[in-house]
């Protein structure tokens, strides 16, 4: 099977640089076709997506930690201020003074950079618990049992329908020989009518899926017969054999 190839650049980098990636996206760092191929590579890499949730989750716990504060008003002045490059005075040579202010920035810059990378893969060493599964236990529904037991001699034979699912399951049996079909039927308490189930298997267990027309009929005290008919089943639906075995349905 082969999916959709992805756009030019959107193929998965390296498992570290696949985390500064994802970590960026997180921050809002990323814009223009960087940010368009990490959000197309989160659309189609579903291990690229959990990533940047779980450097959401890290930077919120942090973010959460750090207490807020009013901004100064005269915040930003200070800050340009801060980066303004130096005056230089009479004695400078300028020359030499602006290409050593060019280097100053690009060192400073550079260890911004390194540091904040250095920043996220510590915090990708150590990753935050995920939370505890939630296990939800559903309750067991209703189960019909009966035994079957054989007119003539061997054991009961075991079977089990479940009433949620609608499948009914029946132990392992020779009830007929090869010349004929072993074939099931539900008899309702309440009409007495046997409607077919299927046949059974010789020697084998046998499982069934009950359609919605039978599963009305399964309740406590309608009975499960097996009779003998021609190969293949009885072609009109009705009972044409002899009851091999047969028992009551009752609810556990």
């Amino acid at each position: 099977m082969t999916g959709t190839p992805l756009p030019p650049g959107d193929g998965p980098p390296d498992e570290e640089g696949s985390a500064v990636t994802a970590a960026e996206l997180a921050l809002g760092l990323l814009d223009g076709e960087d940010r368009a191929a990490a959000m197309r590579r989160v659309l189609a890499d579903p291990a690229f997506a959990a990533d940047v949730e779980r450097w959401r989750a890290h930077f919120g716990v942090l973010f959460d930690g750090w207490p807020e504060a009013t901004p100064p008003a005269d915040g930003l002045a200070r800050l340009e201020a801060a980066i303004a490059p130096a005056k230089p005075s009479a004695n400078d040579n300028p020359p030499a003074g602006a290409n050593n202010r060019l280097w100053q920035g690009i060192a400073g810059l550079s260890s911004l950079v390194a540091a904040t990378l250095a920043g996220v893969m510590v915090l990708r060493l150590a990753p935050a618990p995920p939370p505890p599964p939630t296990v939800v236990q559903a309750a067991p529904g209703p189960v019909l049992v009966a035994a079957l037991s054989p007119t003539g001699k061997g054991a009961p034979i075991a079977a089990i329908y479940d009433v949620a699912r609608g499948d009914l399951r029946i132990g392992a049996a020779d009830l007929a020989d090869s010349a004929h079909s072993a074939e099931l039927w539900v008899i309702p308490a309440t009409d007495k009518v046997p409607r077919s189930l299927g046949l059974l298997r010789t020697g084998a267990r046998t499982a069934l899926a009950i359609g919605n027309a039978n599963r009305r009929r399964f309740a406590a005290g309608a009975t499960l017969a097996v009779t003998l008919e021609a190969p293949g089943g009885s072609p009109d639906g009705k009972p044409k054999g002899p009851v091999v075995a047969a028992g009551s349905l009752t609810q556990i």
